[in-house]
């Protein structure tokens, strides 16, 4: 019996000393120190580092929109004699074009341009039938922007483009999609 009692002390004894630690635990962990439940939650410090804050991000936003978008939206320089050309070149869309049998639709169907020289093309909607000049693939010059017309080119009527870059661009009529042209726009030569 003396053996049995001294186990169960023993026991005992593990068992208080289990609960006094997973107290402490708890204490340590979920309820506040006792050294900082003394302090204030806040001070001035605070203030002024929500102000610095405030002050720094005024600081990035106006840079952002006074110097860094002005800069990144603005057209490229190009040289006046390319925007200037002194010839245009003009493609036609001839009578007739709305027919699948007809070869002839954009005239001339292949242009080859030269910057500052005839870089300024012109299609001529000379056909009863409205028409699209369409690119093949998204094709967008730096200074004149995306190229193509923004919707029908209706019965004499025209659309206009200024290249200022080389290109080389295949387009079509989108409700007439065998109406097909090309154009290729090269540097000066001299």
């Amino acid at each position: 019996m003396p053996q049995c009692q001294k186990l169960q002390r023993s026991f005992q004894r593990k068992q208080k000393r289990k609960a006094k630690d997973q107290t402490k635990l708890y204490n340590t962990f979920i309820e506040k120190p006792k050294s900082l439940s003394n302090k204030p939650t806040s001070s001035h410090a605070y203030g002024i580092g929500i102000i610095a804050m405030i002050v720094g991000v005024s600081i990035g936003i106006g840079y952002y929109q006074m110097y860094y978008l002005p800069e990144s939206l603005a057209k490229p320089k190009v040289s006046e004699e390319i925007l200037n050309p002194p010839d245009k070149m003009e493609i036609k869309m001839i009578k007739g074009s709305d027919s699948p049998e007809q070869k002839d639709n954009f005239v001339p169907k292949l242009v080859n341009i030269q910057l500052g020289v005839d870089n300024r093309v012109i299609w001529v909607n000379d056909d009863g039938t409205p028409h699209t000049v369409t690119p093949d693939k998204a094709a967008k010059d730096s200074y004149s922007g995306e190229f193509g017309s923004s919707g029908v080119v209706k019965a004499g009527e025209h659309y206009e483009f200024l290249f200022t870059e080389a290109a080389e661009i295949d387009y079509h009529c989108e409700p007439h999609p065998w109406m097909k042209g090309k154009v290729v726009v090269t540097k000066q030569r001299f």
